[in-house]
């Protein structure tokens, strides 16, 4: 139980950047059109946060629920910085230090 605890928060950090200025980003993996919203796993393999959101990847529909469900999640605004026409994106967390991102998000990944 606990190896697999600290694979978790291993696997959340390894998905989390800070960058020299000290803005923390995201790498995550978007599954939309889903039939539940928020953040439901982890993807080791490619060091993502897997986040579904219930609105299609059409006309930005999908990005606007994303940042939607981080920012009630994380409470904080947080902005797509890159792959907007991607499933795989990197999202910029505002005023929260990578510490604070990652405690949060070890809540929220299931087993």
């Amino acid at each position: 139980m606990c190896c697999e605890f600290l694979g978790n928060i291993m696997g959340v950090f390894s998905c989390i950047q800070t960058t020299l200025s000290g803005e923390v980003l995201l790498d995550i993996e978007v599954q939309p059109g889903s039939s539940r919203q928020g953040v439901i796993g982890l993807n080791e393999w490619r060091n993502k946060i897997q986040v579904a959101v219930k609105a299609e990847a059409q006309k930005g529909k999908a990005n606007s629920a994303v940042c939607n469900v981080l920012k009630t999640l994380l409470s904080t605004e947080v902005e797509i910085v890159q792959g907007l026409n991607s499933r795989q994106k990197k999202v910029k967390v505002r005023g929260l230090d990578s510490p604070t991102v990652v405690k949060i998000l070890e809540g929220l990944i299931e087993s």
